[in-house]
């Protein structure tokens, strides 16, 4: 047997091994270029979301004006994102190559839903049908949906979705049934899309928390996604053996090399994403402190002038000394606390600006 196969050669033996292989061909730099599949579904899904917006876009455009940059966030990058998760190379690999699947995951659970919720497409609902927007508004602050979106909550979401798929059957069922691998792909954005959506606060959200609680908690999420593709590459068992061995794949990387590059691709890629968001989301914070600043200081400019306009009125110009009366000034001056005993009292300083500031009136009380 191994003469016949040495007399064979390369050529042959690599016949031989590929025989019982029917999948795509090798990848390279070029076929990640050109090669692309058509999900049906997806395509329909893109269609509706895409057209659904970009209608409501054109009717509200008609009333107010809607910057041109949120259809390019959900249409352009959202939607764009999501054909090459499920269209692109990506999609024709995906169960060929563990790392393939890799970048899909992050693109589903991170890079679509950043997108779709910079879109704003619960503000754009509520402008072009106003009572059902009220509706959905009313929903959404109501409690079980701000405990459903409890940033802890949505974090280990965020996290915990892909973490079970990969480590169990699912991750392979997505190959054999076209319902399980589309209600995947849906799974694995609605984390990610309920994540943005609530620490952005582009949209109505059912609690506005502070952009700082929102940097720890993205913070975390990163830890998360670092320690998830620690995980995978860690993990001594490899990913859908028995599905992989079957498959036969005769060129790319041995299994257990596939599997250390989808880790290092779910660790770096979700930190690609995780930080410039967390840096976008320090400068969110500094300038809504800005703002704050600039709002207090224009309420105690306003209450200084108050009090200087209520405690210093006006003096009235003294008559003109007739001739041969004595004039004003060589008379002794009369102390003011005799003449005018209101004059005595001094006025009043203006309060602390953090004594007036309602974010901090219920943690300082001033001192007597």
């Amino acid at each position: 047997m191994r003469t016949a196969l040495a007399a064979a050669g390369a050529p042959g033996l690599t016949r031989a091994l590929a025989a019982g292989y029917h999948g795509p061909p090798e990848l390279t730099v070029t076929r990640a270029l050109t090669e692309w599949t058509l999900d049906p579904w997806m395509l329909v899904l893109i269609v509706l979301l895409g057209g659904g917006y970009l209608a409501g876009v054109r009717r509200v455009r008609d009333n107010t004006a809607w910057p041109v940059a949120r259809p390019i966030w959900f249409c352009g990058l959202g939607l764009g994102f999501l054909i090459i998760a499920t269209m692109s190379w990506v999609g024709v690999y995906q169960s060929v190559l563990l790392y393939p699947r890799a970048v899909q995951t992050v693109l589903l659970v991170l890079v679509v839903p950043l997108f779709l919720a910079l879109g704003r497409p619960l503000t754009l609902f509520g402008e072009v049908f106003p009572s059902a927007g009220a509706r959905l508004e009313a929903f959404i602050r109501c409690r079980p949906a701000r405990i459903l979106t409890f940033p802890a909550i949505t974090t280990f979401a965020l996290v915990a979705v892909p973490f079970v798929m990969y480590f169990t059957s699912w991750y392979t069922a997505a190959f054999h049934s076209t319902t399980v691998r589309e209600l995947t792909y849906l799974v694995l954005m609605v984390p990610g899309f309920v994540f943005f959506w609530t620490l952005l606060r582009v949209d109505p959200v059912p609690k506005q928390y502070a952009y700082a609680v929102s940097m720890w908690i993205t913070g975390a999420a990163v830890i998360g996604d670092a320690f998830f593709g620690i995980a995978v590459i860690a993990d001594q068992n490899l990913i859908g053996a028995a599905y992989f061995h079957a498959l036969a794949r005769p060129w790319g990387p041995t299994l257990a090399t596939d599997q250390v590059i989808a880790g290092g691709v779910l660790w770096v890629l979700g930190d690609l994403v995780g930080l410039p968001f967390l840096a976008a989301q320090l400068i969110h914070m500094m300038r809504e402190d800005e703002s704050d600043a600039a709002r207090i200081d224009a309420e105690l400019d306003a209450q200084q002038a108050q009090l200087e306009a209520d405690h210093l009125p006006a003096p009235s110009p003294s008559p003109a000394p007739r001739p041969g009366q004595p004039s004003t000034e060589a008379t002794p001056a009369t102390p003011a606390n005799e003449a005018d005993p209101a004059a005595a009292q001094e006025p009043q300083e203006p309060p602390l600006w953090w004594e007036t500031d309602p974010r901090f009136t219920s943690r300082f009380k001033p001192t007597s």
